[in-house]
């Protein structure tokens, strides 16, 4: 089982790891942990500047994951221009709820959690809170439409900000 999962991510590939976001494969080494020899995934996250060591049996296990296809970015981007879907529960819960789709590495559900947490200027402000989910979801939204398209991150967050600015318009 191990060989199939080593196959499927090499040196250099972009992957999305759930609780960090998009990263890019620098090596695959061998580690001994607690008396057991294993083969690690490093992954690399620039941004964050920080090294991640995965190991290759549990990767799958763990969500991660390679990139998006070019045509689930589109249906993500097409999700941020709909109508946010803001339940009537506590703040608490749903922030919660956010946290848990940000963290689930699920492009669509970040997305949603984009869609829903988006204020225009007419809108009311948002809490500290709120303000920090928009954020690292949005983060992580841009650095996989930036890792998909070819893209810098400018340019990707230009491009996810004109689809948020075709919403307001309608």
């Amino acid at each position: 089982m191990s060989k199939a999962k080593k196959n499927e991510f090499r040196p250099d590939d972009f992957v999305v790891y759930p609780a960090h976001g998009v990263g890019r494969i620098v090596s695959i080494e061998e580690q001994e942990v607690a008396g057991l020899r294993l083969e690690m995934f490093v992954i690399s996250f620039d941004k964050d500047k920080m090294t991640l060591r995965v190991p290759t049996a549990r990767a799958s296990e763990i969500g991660m994951r390679s990139l998006s296809t070019p045509d689930l970015i589109d249906r993500a981007l097409e999700t941020l221009k709909g109508k946010a879907r803001v339940k009537r529960a506590m703040w608490s819960r749903r922030a919660q709820e956010y946290e848990q789709k940000i963290h689930s590495g699920d492009l669509m559900s970040i997305a949603e959690v984009v869609r829903d947490l988006h204020r225009c200027d007419d809108q009311r402000e948002q809490s500290y809170s709120e303000r920090q989910l928009y954020e690292a979801a949005l983060d992580r939204l841009t650095r996989e439409v930036a890792a998909v398209g070819g893209l810098d991150e400018g340019g990707a967050q230009k491009r996810v900000e004109e689809v948020l600015l075709t919403r307001v318009a309608a």
